[in-house]
């Protein structure tokens, strides 16, 4: 590295966030960008550690432990050291397509497992990642590439979210005419709908990706559900050479107590996408949390983006209930890196609610027995009791009820934010393919054939809800093999 011994000469720095009371009253990204003084200095610090799991990508104890795209992470830390931004910017669209998407929102594994990480702070590899791209945009470095030849084969893409987006780019390179679908009425998927503007910016970030790829071939069609009277899967089959499914997993977790018919319980999900159309398109109805006090179910990301989203509409107040305990501030004996540090963090909602309301919103241990409502059918409160964990007669771990804990707290709104049961299934229904026990397209990972010869999947639809990082891999990894498919070879990575 060029500078050996920069991670013991400098200390780990982040950009400064926008002020959380300022910030709380746009729907504008949060983070503030670092000079470029700073971001080499930063670079600096990646430690030429020999063997660098940062870009390792393997799952340890069930969970992410470095890169799953397998950045060349300690290759363009030293070029951002050196002053190389376009050299940088090669190395990191070698192995990641839509690097403005990871170093936003990507809760950066490749951090949890840097070498530098087991006695000082991590070497700050997804901001340095993020300022990488926006660089090559400022500098009009990154500009539409399409195939010089085409090779007469059409691929369906069925999702445009993140493992869709990632195979569609690399089915393109490798000169196939790509057509990906959507039954939203904007590409992105998750990226675009899932995720809030102020993590991920819709028009500036997420659209001018989609505007470069519609340039270099790729062609999009919204408001289209497969498998409907939209467009049958008999037509899907016969038009296209290959398919490749990435729909998800968006067939959120319900919570079936006493009440749950209630005016006023949603899916955090439908919160979120509701709300992002309203930003994009202003005077669109939304679920509004103003003046509501809000309860949300959950943690997690989603749980997260609900708080930060209801403080953004005016909430009275935001209550978030986790059912779990709170994470240590330090990684336990059982947890060792390089695994995944599963400890405390306070993610942007929280410091927002306790800006603006003198607390952490969260609330551990703690779980809802009941929606109350009010003569009219609008939810008035809801019934929470305090929990402890032990194992049942199975040895299973489950969540008991504390007697003496229990509690009415009024609320307005309710937000359920408990992850995903797997993929909506009616289209897989209509196309016959084989699932697993989790109701997920069955599917071998690096092969991603399905049950159905020309039929591939990719992403949460096939291993689960995952990190947007996972969905990249899958796409790109589905795409390999799909070129595999029709071509008898691949040159995709």
């Amino acid at each position: 590295m060029g500078k050996p011994t920069g991670f013991m000469e400098y200390c780990r720095e982040i950009p400064a966030d926008r002020a959380p009371l300022e910030r709380i009253n746009d729907w504008n990204e949060f983070h503030l960008h670092m000079s470029e003084e700073a971001l080499r200095t930063q670079g600096a610090r990646c430690m030429d550690c020999g063997i660098p799991f940062c870009h390792t990508g393997t799952l340890l104890s069930g969970m992410a432990s470095g890169c799953p795209i397998n950045n060349l992470i300690p290759e363009w830390n030293d070029l951002v050291y050196r002053g190389l931004w376009q050299q940088a910017l090669d190395r990191l669209h070698r192995t990641n397509n839509f690097p403005e998407f990871t170093g936003r929102v990507c809760p950066a594994p490749c951090e949890g497992s840097c070498t530098l990480g087991m006695s000082d702070p991590a070497v700050t590899i997804k901001n340095i990642e993020v300022s990488i791209i926006e660089r090559g945009w400022q500098e009009g470095w990154i500009v539409a590439n399409p195939p010089k030849i085409r090779t007469g084969k059409k691929v369906a893409v069925v999702g445009s979210g993140p493992a869709g987006l990632s195979a569609a780019a690399q089915l393109n390179k490798a000169g196939h005419t790509v057509t990906v679908f959507e039954r939203a009425d904007l590409p992105g998927g998750l990226l675009m709908y899932g995720i809030p503007n102020m993590k991920l910016d819709k028009r500036e970030v997420v659209l001018r990706r989609v505007k470069l790829l519609e340039q270099e071939g790729i062609n999009f069609v919204c408001n289209t559900a497969i498998g409907g009277s939209d467009y049958p899967v008999e037509k899907l089959r016969s038009e296209f050479d290959a398919v490749i499914l990435a729909t998800g997993a968006t067939l959120p977790r319900d919570l079936p107590i006493e009440g749950r018919g209630l005016n006023g319980v949603h899916f955090a999900m439908d919160f979120l996408a509701a709300n992002t159309r309203a930003v994009l398109n202003p005077g669109t109805d939304f679920i509004s949390a103003k003046g509501k006090d809000v309860i949300i179910i959950g943690g997690g990301d989603t749980g997260t983006d609900c708080v930060a989203t209801s403080l953004r509409h005016g909430c009275n107040s935001v209550t978030q209930l986790e059912i779990m305990p709170q994470s240590p501030e330090q990684r336990a004996a059982d947890n060792p890196w390089p695994e995944w540090p599963k400890t405390h963090k306070v993610d942007y909602g929280q410091e927002e609610a306790a800006a603006r309301y003198g607390a952490d919103p969260r609330t551990y241990l703690t779980t809802a027995t009941k929606f109350e409502g009010d003569a009219s059918g609008n939810l008035t409160a809801v019934h929470t009791v305090q929990v402890s964990w032990g194992k049942n007669e199975k040895g299973q771990f489950v969540p008991n009820p504390v007697p003496g804990t229990e509690q009415v707290r009024p609320a307005g709104l309710v937000l359920l934010a408990m992850g995903f049961l797997g993929p909506e299934q009616p289209l897989l229904d209509a196309l016959g393919v084989e699932r697993d026990g989790r109701s997920n397209i069955k599917a071998e990972y690096e092969q991603y054939t399905t049950s159905i010869p020309g039929v591939f999947a990719a992403g949460d639809c096939r291993r689960g809800q995952s990190l947007v990082v996972w969905a990249f891999n899958e796409g790109r990894g589905a795409a390999r093999e799909c070129d595999r498919y029709l071509m008898g070879e691949t040159e995709l990575p």
